[in-house]
């Protein structure tokens, strides 16, 4: 199975190269809000681990931030710039926790729109009223978030995000 999941995300990536940024964001987060939710400490018997695209799919199971992950580096690899793409911590009201969405942003001072996994609709950030930006990142830095554009600049950048750094250092193994 793990083999047939893998497989199946490399066609995703073959097969949607051509498509429009919306009909890569869709394709995206369809596939990947399959995958079954576990929470990290009954996963991976830690209280946070951040998984690479392959560890999720291969074990067939993740977490927020696994999906975000995920869908983050999947988009890249089908050619969506990285500066559209901003891997967002946020407060989830309702749940009244914290929270990992995928956010992309149409040009730098749009609204962006919000894939997640808890809800499978992409909508833009000023619909989705359950969450509150904390602060966003990609490979380019890390910035303390709000509604529009991607916030103010964090000194330091993402050498402040132990996490990523280890998902970076894992996935360069």
């Amino acid at each position: 199975m793990a083999a047939r999941r893998l497989e199946s995300w490399q066609k995703v990536v073959d097969n949607n190269q051509n498509k429009t940024d919306q009909e890569k964001l869709e394709v995206v987060n369809n596939f990947f809000n399959q995958v079954r939710f576990i929470d990290d400490i009954v996963h991976w018997r830690q209280k946070d681990y951040w998984a690479t695209p392959v560890e999720l799919l291969a074990t067939d199971g993740g977490d927020c931030e696994d999906y975000s992950i995920a869908k983050y580096f999947t988009l890249k690899a089908l050619g969506v710039p990285e500066s559209k793409l901003y891997i967002t911590y946020v407060k989830a009201i309702r749940l009244n926790q914290a929270h990992m969405v995928l956010t992309y942003f149409e040009t730098p001072r749009s609204i962006p729109l919000v894939l997640d996994n808890i809800n499978p609709r992409i909508l833009q950030a000023n619909k989705r009223k359950d969450l509150v930006p904390i602060y966003s990142f990609n490979g380019d830095g890390l910035w303390l978030a709000r509604e529009r554009g991607r916030g103010k600049s964090v000194s330091g950048g993402t050498s402040r995000l132990k996490k990523w750094n280890l998902l970076l250092k894992r996935l360069n193994q």
